[in-house]
């Protein structure tokens, strides 16, 4: 059996959870505690990967990195390749559909702050920028760890998008939910159980750390 599709995705799932992290930070400092007009649209469109089918976010995405998309055509002619069925071009989608589950455990965790705490800072003196890095992002660390763990584990299970943008090839854009259902078609039960069986595992494990770390945050 070809392992190479796992490490793919864990790989896929590593450099987007890192991205993300440092985009979601700001976004959801924004979403928590900003007021401006727009704001409930704003938050409906982070938030729209939850509700739209993968293989329809993953549509828009191949005609936005297409060769005649904005994206596409940028990255052509800057490095002289296409940034669809590549590495990059998968790990700009996962972006895209895994964004919601970085945003909203923060965007949860900076609500639930207490507002004391800034509104001191400020009076003593600091930034907006010192407050966020030494008073909302150290009193934070559950909603960080819960984002990293979600974003992590639902970028590995990602299959739509991901063929939609990245199609399936070996060793580039072949990650382990395509592999299984390649496995699948091609009746290679034995193969296609073995990988299920893993991110099932993995997905559970998910899950108990997410219970636990907020469970740990109600106690604190």
């Amino acid at each position: 059996m070809d392992y190479y599709p796992i490490y793919l995705s864990f790989k896929l799932a590593m450099v987007t959870t890192l991205i993300l992290v440092f985009l979601a930070c700001p976004m959801a400092s924004l979403l928590a505690y900003s007021q401006f007009r727009g704001k409930p649209f704003l938050e409906a469109l982070v938030n729209l990967p939850l509700v739209l089918p993968p293989t329809v976010l993953g549509y828009y995405l191949l005609l936005f990195m297409g060769p005649r998309g904005p994206m596409g055509a940028l990255f052509e002619e800057v490095t002289g390749e296409r940034i669809i069925f590549s590495f990059p071009g998968i790990v700009l989608a996962s972006l895209v559909y895994s964004l919601p589950f970085a945003v909203q455990p923060l965007k949860n965790a900076f609500e639930r702050l207490d507002t004391r705490l800034i509104e001191t800072a400020y009076v003593l003196g600091l930034s907006r920028t010192e407050t966020f890095f030494r008073v909302i992002l150290p009193n934070s660390v559950g909603g960080l760890m819960v984002a990293i763990i979600l974003t992590f584990a639902h970028t590995v299970g990602e299959f739509g998008v991901v063929l939609m943008v990245g199609g399936s090839i070996p060793k580039e854009t072949k990650v382990a939910s395509i592999a299984i259902y390649e496995y699948v078609e091609s009746l290679r039960y034995h193969e296609a159980n073995l990988i299920s069986l893993l991110l099932s595992v993995l997905s559970y494990l998910v899950l108990v750390l997410v219970f636990f770390v907020n469970r740990r945050e109600r106690r604190c």
